[in-house]
């Protein structure tokens, strides 16, 4: 959490509620089923992340890089994503109820 630098590791039912992620390199990280609620990712880089089933309720992804992110079944419930890149982002059975700023390409 300090070096926010974690490309490619294994954070598999990692609990990181409320964490400060800001800015932080997730680049390929092994995400799924991680408890992000709320979490800061303002910025964050989890292209090619997969975060298969995690919960990002009400977490700010503001300006996020999620490019070919794994999003399937995960809890994006008031979730903020303005300008957020989803390019590629897979969001089958994703729940998107109240999410802000939703890329009309998605």
């Amino acid at each position: 959490l300090s070096t926010k630098q974690c490309e490619g590791c294994d954070l598999t039912n990692a609990g990181l509620v409320m964490a400060n992620l800001a800015g932080a390199n997730l680049k390929g990280a092994d995400l799924s089923r991680a408890n992000l609620s709320r979490a800061n990712l303002m910025g964050a880089d989890l292209s090619g992340a997969n975060l298969t089933g995690a919960s990002l309720f009400g977490a700010n992804l503001t300006g996020a890089n999620l490019t070919g992110a794994n999003l399937n079944a995960a809890d994006l419930r008031d979730t903020y994503l303005t300008q957020a890149n989803l390019v590629g982002a897979s969001l089958t059975n994703a729940n998107l109820l109240g999410a802000i700023g939703i890329p009309s390409y998605t």
